[in-house]
C-alpha cells in the first residue's frame, strides 16, 4: 500500500510539473504574439509621423534600431497584404516587419531590395503571379505601381543576387521553401516587379 500511495504521489507531481511546463510555454506564446502585435501598432503609429514629418527617421519606439521607410500593399483575388517596410535587414528588424536593404535605391527612386521572413511577413509572396500588382508608398506619401515579372528559386551560396541599379524595379527576397521545419538554408525565392511607366 505504501509503495502505491507513493507512486501516486510521484505521479501528481510529474502531472503538476508537466501542466506548470505546459502553462509557462502558453504565457511565452502568447506573450510573443502580444509583443508583435503591439509593435505593429507603434509602427503604424511612427509611419503616421513619418508621412507628417518625411525628412525625420521615426523611430516606433526609443530604443528601436529601425522605422519605417514605405508601406507595401498587395490586393489579389480576396487576398491582400499592408506591410510597413522597415530601414534595414538585420534579424532584429525583420522580427517586426519587412526591410529594405541597405544601399539600394530609395523608394520609387530605382532598384530597391526588400527582405522578410518566409513564414511571416513575406508568406504571401507564394501567391505572387507574373504580373500581379504591388503598390509601394515612400515617406512623402508619394505612391508606385509595379508588377511581377518573375519568380525564381536561387541558391544563396552559389549565385549572388544581381540587381541592375539602373532599373526601376522592387526585389522582395526571402527564405525557401515556404514550408521548410527550419530556417536557414541557403535557398531564396526572389520575387522581381518592374515599376509602372519605368
Amino acid at each position: 500500500m505504501r509503495k502505491w500511495l507513493a507512486q501516486r504521489k510521484n505521479q501528481r507531481r510529474l502531472a503538476l510539473g508537466t501542466l506548470t511546463v505546459a502553462l509557462g510555454c502558453f504565457a511565452q506564446a502568447m506573450w510573443i504574439q502580444a509583443k508583435a502585435e503591439l509593435a505593429q501598432v507603434l509602427i503604424e503609429s511612427a509611419w503616421e509621423k513619418t508621412l507628417a514629418q518625411p525628412d525625420a527617421a521615426h523611430k516606433p519606439w526609443d530604443w528601436a534600431d529601425t522605422w519605417p521607410v514605405a508601406r507595401l500593399q498587395w490586393n489579389e483575388n480576396g487576398a491582400s497584404e499592408n506591410l510597413y517596410v522597415l530601414a534595414g535587414a538585420s534579424g532584429s528588424a525583420l522580427a517586426f516587419g519587412p526591410g529594405q536593404l541597405a544601399g539600394t535605391a530609395a523608394i520609387g527612386a530605382g532598384a530597391s531590395v526588400i527582405a522578410g521572413h518566409r513564414d511571416t511577413h513575406f508568406a504571401f509572396l507564394r501567391e505572387l503571379r507574373q504580373g500581379s500588382k504591388l503598390t509601394l508608398e515612400n515617406a512623402a506619401g508619394k505612391q508606385f505601381v509595379y508588377y511581377v515579372t518573375s519568380m525564381e528559386v536561387k541558391d544563396a551560396t552559389r549565385e549572388p543576387l544581381l540587381i541592375d541599379p539602373a532599373s526601376d524595379s522592387l526585389t522582395l527576397v526571402t527564405c525557401y521553401p515556404f514550408d521548410a521545419p527550419l530556417a536557414g538554408g541557403p535557398l531564396r525565392y526572389v520575387v522581381t516587379a518592374l515599376k509602372e511607366g519605368g
